[in-house]
């Protein structure tokens, strides 16, 4: 009997794909909501800005880290034309 060690990678964790398009202050602003168990969802891009969206630990609420960190609890989206 021979003993095989399991080769395959893991898949990569989504969320740390998406860190890679955030800049500095909005990595602070997560790695701080990421301790209460927000979690990044997907990055919205629209020309040089760059929105982090986030969703709360029951997944019912969603938040946007806006470019310069700040954080927006009650965000607007605009429909995408």
């Amino acid at each position: 009997m021979t003993i095989s060690t399991d080769r395959r990678t893991p898949a990569d964790d989504p969320s740390r794909l998406l860190k890679r398009a955030l800049n500095e202050s909005q990595l602070a602003t997560l790695n701080t909501l990421e301790q209460f168990g927000w979690q990044l969802k997907f990055v919205r891009s629209r020309s040089a800005a760059k929105k982090a969206i986030l969703f709360d630990p029951d997944g019912r609420k969603y938040a946007v880290i806006d470019t310069d960190g700040a954080l927006d609890t009650n965000p607007i989206f605009e429909r995408f034309r």
